[in-house]
């Protein structure tokens, strides 16, 4: 007897990749995951291949894991399928400190974030 089994969260057209303590505020991932947002996944990996962000490189991949958890767990056609969700949010904050003039102090902090992608199969040809 073990526990019941959970409904699925998702649809049946759709997959997700979840990645934490990604090392960037989730002010900064969010303006990567904001261009991704709506695209197709062809699309938006060529996006992040050539961005200039520095968090550009895991956004990517964890838009490729979406798009390998859609093809080998829920058997979706990878040319048809759109990023429907890119979200980024607030992991936890290490705070630091750095010694200044006159005995005081400067603040460090070293956030971190979360980044959740969803991707969909649209149901018209790509």
């Amino acid at each position: 007897m073990g526990k019941k089994s959970k409904p699925r969260r998702l649809a049946d057209n759709e997959a997700s990749a979840f990645s934490k303590l990604i090392r960037t505020s989730p002010q900064k991932l969010n303006l990567v995951a904001a261009t991704i947002r709506g695209k197709r996944c062809e699309d938006a990996l060529h996006e992040l291949a050539f961005s200039d962000r520095r968090i550009a490189g895991d956004v990517k991949r964890v838009l490729e894991s979406a798009i390998a958890n859609a093809e080998n767990n829920q058997q979706l056609d990878v040319d048809k399928l759109i990023v429907a969700e890119a979200t980024a949010g607030r992991q936890f904050v290490m705070k630091r400190w750095r010694a200044r003039a006159r005995g005081r102090v400067g603040k460090i902090l070293k956030p971190f974030s979360n980044l959740t992608i969803i991707v969909r199969e649209s149901e018209g040809s790509a």
